[in-house]
């Protein structure tokens, strides 16, 4: 199990942003882990530690944590803290609400595009 210590680089949040905090470092660490910068088994520095090198308060860097756990891409270890999960265990929930989506779908006639036309539709609502 590696620690990435300089995470998150250079990269800070934009307090100006209409973007909450804790969503700005929730898509930071996803784009990091979907461009390898934070490989499965990478622990993220403690909730305190971010809060301090990014100026945000705890409770912000928790809840982005959280979110993060939520979604599968990253679990909390206790004392062996926040690791990034491998991408087949954080999209195996996704892949199965998607096949639940396409039986669906062909069980009411739509076409490939329909289908997908409505999930970019929902995507964008979300």
């Amino acid at each position: 199990m590696s620690s990435q210590p300089g995470f998150p680089g250079t990269w800070k949040p934009n307090s100006a942003s209409s973007v909450p905090l804790f969503e700005q470092l929730r898509l930071q660490v996803i784009h990091a882990v979907d461009n390898g910068i934070l490989p499965p088994g990478t622990r993220l520095p403690a909730v305190r530690v971010l809060a301090e090198r990014l100026d945000l308060a705890p409770h912000t860097v928790a809840r982005a944590y959280k979110e993060l756990e939520a979604a599968g891409v990253v679990a909390t270890r206790g004392r062996n803290g926040t690791i990034v999960c491998p991408r087949d265990e954080r999209l195996g929930g996704l892949s199965a609400a998607a096949a639940a989506y396409a039986a669906a779908a062909k069980a009411q006639g739509a076409t490939f595009a329909e289908a997908v036309k409505l999930l970019a539709a929902a995507y964008d609502a979300a």
